[in-house]
């Protein structure tokens, strides 16, 4: 119930707080994710590598919570081989477009649009403990910083969910 409750907290924090938006090294996001998650990482064997990550414009706390959730989605759902996790980057028209891809058990496509609601869980808590909030919360940081989210999945060979951030702004000089 304490999670439960935290979690409902968190979600409604993201839409109401005020966001200050600041240059955010991505690069520094997840090293801080990498330390929160590091009990789970070494339970679990999981391997974690990423492409080198940009800065973007946005808010690093929501930031830090919302690869935290993928991150660890992708360490929880895994199958049974070690976790494996990439966190991949490109250039998207409208900023940066990241990923998380894993060697999970995979997302069947009639529930792409599903596991984004809230309390929309896919799998039975006793085989993976959760509230279902989690990748709500994604969904309400990234469209809060402008972008969009979604996933891919090829069955059983895992997932990968994407999702846009714009691109960090140099800093204005003033005269």
């Amino acid at each position: 119930m304490q999670r439960l409750i935290n979690d409902l907290l968190a979600y409604s924090r993201v839409g109401t707080r005020a966001m200050e938006r600041v240059v955010v090294p991505m690069e520094e996001v997840l090293r801080a994710v990498l330390a929160n998650l590091t009990s789970s990482i070494e339970e679990h064997q999981a391997s974690i590598t990423h492409d080198p990550l940009p800065p973007v414009h946005g808010n690093e706390s929501q930031l830090v919570q919302l690869l935290q959730n993928l991150i660890g989605n992708a360490i929880k759902f895994h199958g049974a081989d070690a976790p494996k996790v990439h966190i991949g980057v490109r250039r998207d028209p409208q900023g940066w477009a990241f990923s998380v891809a894993d060697n999970g058990i995979g997302i069947a496509p009639q529930y792409f649009e599903r596991i984004f609601v809230i309390f929309q869980r896919l799998n039975p808590r006793e085989n993976y403990p959760g509230t279902g909030i989690g990748l709500a919360i994604c969904k309400k940081i990234v469209e809060r910083h402008g972008g969009r989210i979604w996933v891919e999945s090829a069955g059983d060979r895992g997932s990968t969910i994407w999702f846009t951030l714009p691109v960090a702004q140099p800093a204005r000089k003033t005269t």
